[in-house]
C-alpha cells in the first residue's frame, strides 16, 4: 500500500485493537458503537483499513510464527526443489520447510503442519462479515461510498477464502453474522463461486486509479489480476482468460525494463503490492536471509539449490551441460553464460554483492558454506553454495538496527501474462499461448529468444519452466505443483525419495574445487493424500456438522 494507507492503517490498528478488542472480535450490537463507526467516515475507512494488512499476513515477509501467516513465514519454495533451509530446528526460517518435505507424515488433522491457516483465516472473514453486515444496516453515507466500502471488503474476503480454497478445496462459507455453529463444508464449486462473485463485484465498483489520498487502495486492475490468478485454481480457463483480457485492456500496465526492478514495486509492473515503513509495519527478511559478513551470527536462513540455477538458460537460450559439476571439479560452473534472471535472483560465488565479491567457501568471508546438518543454525551460511539475492535489499546495510522495507508485491504484470498463457493452452488455443510465454522471454532486459511451433505437452513443459524461472521464489511453484497435481510425481527426476544439491567450495580465488553435494541428508516425499489439507481437529471438536475430507477419513 502506498504510505498514506499505511499510516492511516497504523492508527487504526492501534485505536481498533489497543483496549477494543471487542469491537472486532463479536457482532457490533450497541447502538452507539455502530453509530460512531457508520456516522464517521474516517473511522469506517480506518475500520476498512485493517483488511489491508491481511495482505502481509500471507505474503512473503510476514514474519509471525504462531499460525497467522503463510507458511509460518517461510518460503513455499522451501518445499520445491528450488530453495533450501539451512537449519533441521524447527521454527519459521529454520527448520520447518525441511520436516515437511520429509516428513509429510507429520500433516495431520491434529497437528499444526505449518501449512495450515484455517483458524486465522476465519477470524479474518468474521471481521470482513462483521464489517459488510455493520455497513448494510447502519451507514448513512452515501450509495457510491458505500459500494466502494463493499467492494474493498468482498475483494478481501475473496483473497481470504482464496487461501482456504487452495489448500483445502470446498470449505465452510459464511457471509454474514448467522454463525451457525454446526454448519458443513460447502462443495469446492460452491467456494469457488462466492469467491468469483465477490471478484466480480469488486471489479464493477472499484475504479481504475484511487485519488491521491486514497492511492495503494484495491483498484480494478488488482481485483481483475488477481482473479486471472484464482480462476487457474478454480480451473475455471475461461474466467481466467477473461480476466486477465481485462488487465491488459485497461492499457495502465508494462512490464519493466528491467527484470531486477520487477518485484520491487511503485513502478509499472505492480499490481498489488503492500508497502512498509521503517517505523512500523516493517518486516527481516534482509536480516534473515544475508550471506555470511551482511550481519554477525545470523541471516543465511536459505538459499537456492543448484537444481534452480540449472533450470536457467543461457543467454542465447541454449541449455548447459551440468554433468561435468555433478562430482568434483576444479573448473568453475558456467555462472557468466545463463540469462539475466540468474544474475537478479542468485548470489553465486564470485559474483558482487554490496560492493564485495562473494566466496561462498568452506572458509570464505563473504558468503560461507556450512554442511547440512553439522550445525543446528546456519548463522549466514549457506548449505547449497548460494543465497539469494531476489527480493532483498542491496541498499539495506545496517541490518542489526534497520528494520527492512522494502514493498512486497502480491501481483506484478508478468505474473497475468503467465496466467493467460496458461488459460488460452487450456483452450487449446496454443499461438496466444505462445504469445504471452514470449512476452515475457523477450521483455527488454532478459531478450531471451523467443519459443516457436509448440503446442501440447511441450507447451505446457514451457509454461511450467517460464513460471518456475520468471516468478522465481515469489510463492509460486510449489502451489502450482499442487493445482497441477504434479508433486507427487513430476518433479526433475521424480519428486518422491529425492534430494536438492548444491556446491560445496574449497580451497581460495581463482583456484576453488567444485563438489557436488547433497543437501537434504535423507529422502523428501509428497504424499498425494496432502494435495487437500485436512480440517483441523479443533473444527472438528466444536463443529458436529462438518465433515473431515474423503483423503482423511
Amino acid at each position: 500500500m502506498k504510505k498514506s494507507i499505511l499510516f492511516f492503517t497504523a492508527f487504526a490498528l492501534s485505536l481498533l485493537w489497543s483496549g477494543c478488542d471487542e469491537f472486532l472480535d463479536t457482532t457490533p450490537t450497541n447502538k452507539i458503537s455502530d453509530k460512531i463507526v457508520w456516522n464517521d467516515i474516517k473511522v469506517a475507512t480506518m475500520y476498512s483499513n485493517i483488511f489491508y494488512a491481511y495482505l502481509d499476513r500471507y505474503g512473503l515477509f510476514s514474519t509471525q510464527e504462531d499460525g497467522n501467516s503463510q507458511f509460518n513465514g517461510n518460503l513455499t519454495e522451501g518445499l520445491t526443489e528450488t530453495f533450501k533451509y539451512g537449519s533441521r530446528e524447527l521454527g519459521g526460517r529454520n527448520g520447518d520447510a525441511n520436516w515437511i518435505a520429509t516428513i509429510p507424515e507429520q500433516i495431520n488433522p491434529s497437528s499444526d503442519c505449518r501449512l495450515t491457516i484455517w483458524g486465522p483465516t476465519y477470524n479474518r472473514i468474521r471481521r470482513v462479515n462483521e464489517f459488510l453486515v455493520g455497513l448494510y444496516e447502519f451507514s448513512t453515507f452515501d450509495e457510491q461510498t458505500n459500494r466502494l466500502f463493499e467492494a474493498q471488503a468482498r475483494f478481501f474476503r475473496a483473497f481470504l477464502y482464496f487461501q482456504l480454497a487452495r489448500r483445502h478445496g470446498g470449505v465452510i462459507l459464511y457471509t454474514d453474522m448467522n454463525l451457525v455453529k454446526d454448519k458443513n463444508r460447502s462443495s469446492a464449486e460452491d467456494t469457488w463461486n462466492l469467491i468469483e462473485s465477490d471478484l466480480d463485484f469488486a471489479a464493477s465498483v472499484l475504479p481504475v486509479t484511487w485519488d491521491a489520498e486514497n492511492e495503494g487502495r484495491i483498484t480494478r486492475g488488482a481485483v481483475f489480476a488477481f482473479k486471472s490468478r484464482a480462476m487457474l485454481y478454480a480451473e475455471r480457463w475461461q474466467s481466467a482468460k477473461n480476466a486477465a483480457d481485462s488487465v491488459f485492456a485497461l492499457n495502465k500496465y508494462a512490464l519493466t525494463p528491467n527484470y531486477a526492478d520487477a518485484w520491487k514495486g511503485s513502478n509499472s509492473e505492480s499490481i498489488l503490492e503492500y508497502k512498509y515503513l521503517i517505523s512500523g509495519p516493517s518486516h527481516r527478511f534482509d536480516r534473515d536471509y544475508a550471506p555470511f559478513g551482511d550481519i554477525v551470527n545470523e541471516g543465511g536462513k536459505g538459499g537456492p539449490t543448484q537444481e534452480l540455477v540449472e533450470s536457467y538458460e543461457k543467454a542465447n537460450g541454449t541449455t548447459v551441460d551440468w554433468s561435468p559439476w555433478h562430482s568434483t571439479t576444479t573448473t568453475p560452473p558456467p555462472y557468466d553464460q545463463l540469462e539475466p534472471r540468474f544474475h537478479a535472483t542468485v548470489i553465486y560465488n564470485g559474483c558482487t554483492w554490496k560492493g564485495k565479491i562473494m566466496e561462498n567457501s568452506v572458509n570464505g568471508t563473504n558468503g560461507r558454506y556450512m554442511e547440512y546438518k553439522s550445525e543446528s543454525y546456519p548463522q549466514g551460511r549457506t548449505v547449497t553454495g548460494y543465497y539469494l539475492r531476489k527480493l532483498l535489499n542491496e541498499a539495506h546495510i545496517n541490518l542489526t538496527s534497520d528494520a527492512s522495507t522494502q514493498t512486497m508485491v502480491e501481483i506484478r504484470l508478468a505474473e497475468v501474462y503467465l496466467n493467460r498463457a496458461e488459460a488460452n493452452y487450456r483452450l487449446n488455443v496454443p499461438a496466444a499461448a505462445l504469445a504471452d510465454l514470449n512476452a515475457i522471454r523477450t521483455r527488454t532486459g532478459v531478450n531471451l529468444p523467443p519459443k516457436t511451433g509448440l503446442t501440447g505437452d511441450a507447451l505446457f513443459d514451457a509454461i511450467r519452466q517460464e513460471r518456475k524461472i520468471e516468478l522465481a521464489c515469489e510463492g509460486h511453484l510449489y502451489w502450482d505443483m499442487r493445482r497441477w497435481r504434479l508433486a507427487h510425481e513430476d518433479y526433475p527426476k521424480g519428486y518422491n525419495n529425492y534430494r536438492v544439491h548444491g556446491l560445496k567450495i574449497t580451497g581460495t580465488a581463482p583456484n576453488y574445487t567444485y563438489e557436488y553435494v547433497d543437501c537434504d541428508k535423507e529422502d523428501r516425499k509428497f504424499l498425494a493424500k496432502t494435495y487437500v489439507l485436512p480440517i483441523p481437529y479443533s473444527e472438528l471438536q466444536n463443529n458436529n456438522a462438518v465433515e473431515q475430507y474423503n483423503e482423511w477419513k
